[in-house]
């Protein structure tokens, strides 16, 4: 009798602790205002909680935009970074996680979706406006992230135009 209250209570703590822990986790499948941009593969999303998350985009790496420690501003960084500024300006996104959710600046890691299904990672590398950047064991996109960008060079899209 004493074992069965004792699995009782222990599966109601688990569950209570899931149950609040989860309320505060981002879900897949949420809708999420950004609430600031850094540059072109990074910005923060607003939470309905009121947190903010600052979310890195997997697969991909646009050119830096600003001077900042031992990185300087890269070919075609400003207009990457202004293009998915206004690009997602006034939008919210939808996160998508990979093996791997955080990277060692403790960013959250993720595939972008906008409201009207844009895939946000393979639609900058198709349009020049990133490269390829794969890490493993993130890579559930790589093959069409490296074929988005086969096509953008030939194209001579974005950063792959002429200069």
């Amino acid at each position: 009798m004493q074992q069965m209250i004792l699995k009782k209570s222990l599966f109601l703590l688990f569950l209570s602790f899931f149950l609040i822990h989860s309320s505060s986790v981002p879900k897949q499948g949420d809708f999420l205002e950004i609430s600031k941009f850094v540059d072109g593969d990074t910005f923060w999303v607003k939470h309905p909680n009121g947190t903010d998350e600052k979310i890195r985009l997997i697969g991909v790496n646009t050119p830096e935009a600003r001077n900042t420690g031992r990185t300087q501003v890269e070919y075609f960084g400003k207009e990457a970074s202004a293009y998915v500024k206004k690009y997602l300006t006034g939008k919210k996104v939808r996160l998508e996680y990979d093996v791997q959710r955080l990277d060692r600046y403790k960013r959250t890691l993720a595939y972008v979706y906008l409201e009207d299904g844009t895939f946000l990672n393979a639609h900058l590398v198709g349009n020049g406006y990133a490269t390829v950047a794969t890490y493993p064991p993130n890579v559930k996109y790589a093959a069409r992230f490296q074929e988005l960008e086969k096509k953008a060079r030939s194209g001579k899209k974005g950063l792959w135009a002429a200069h």
